[in-house]
């Protein structure tokens, strides 16, 4: 019987091993496609609430430089005493009261056709921008009749049944999503609201504010007004 012996392997060609970095070489392309692909898809997602603001910003903007800006100033830093100051006012409140004087709720002559072919998209978009403006304030004038116009601010007058401003414009005057910014406030523009709010026709508008400025003196009603343009 002959004995069985294993061929020597020496000397015979080797076996291709399997593919390693050159196979892995080919598939990179496709992994850097599908990587640009799914890149492209995020960007696509991400920036659309920056694009939104961007666009609100620039409507407003476009808004402010055709209709407000000769009362109001670019910044909402009127031209006149006679106008409200609107920087930093509240995006809400802003919008509601032009809201309210394209339905007509708030009457001006002035104001009503400035905002009938507003949208509430507009008027939302205004309110931001104002709102986004840094606040400003005056150096008060006469300091001792705003020191008084700060006790009636702060304490109200017990005495007369006149409540505290601050209990409902807050004691930095910063207001709420409901009610104004007081903060900065010009002076002369203040004392008209309060004189007009005391007046009877103006109760079916405003029927807290008609009840306090209708028990306020002259002289607290300057003296708040006084106080609250130093507000900052």
């Amino acid at each position: 019987m002959s004995e069985f012996r294993l061929r020597p392997t020496a000397g015979l060609p080797a076996r291709p091993r399997p593919c390693a970095w050159p196979c892995r070489a080919r598939r990179l392309p496709l992994a850097a496609a599908a990587a640009v692909a799914l890149a492209a898809a995020v960007a696509l997602v991400l920036p659309l609430p920056a694009r939104a603001d961007d666009a609100q910003k620039a409507r407003a903007e476009e808004i402010v430089q055709g209709r407000c800006f000769i009362c109001h100033g670019m910044d909402g830093e009127s031209s006149s005493p006679v106008f409200p100051r609107l920087t930093a006012q509240r995006a809400s409140y802003v919008a509601r009261q032009l809201a309210d004087y394209k339905s007509g709720k708030r009457a001006s002559e002035t104001m009503q056709p400035m905002v009938v072919d507003l949208t509430e998209e507009d008027f939302a978009a205004l309110g931001r921008y104002f709102e986004s403006k840094p606040a400003r304030w005056h150096e008060v004038a006469d300091p001792q009749l705003a020191q008084v116009g700060a006790f009636v601010y702060a304490r109200g007058n017990p005495y007369a049944g006149v409540p505290a401003c601050a209990s409902c414009h807050g004691k930095d005057g910063h207001g709420s999503d409901r009610l104004p910014r007081l903060a900065g406030q010009h002076a002369e523009y203040v004392e008209k609201q309060l004189g007009r709010a005391a007046q009877a026709e103006a109760a079916a508008g405003n029927p807290v504010l008609h009840a306090v400025a209708g028990k306020m003196t002259t002289l607290e009603i300057k003296a708040v007004a006084a106080y609250i343009s130093g507000m900052p």
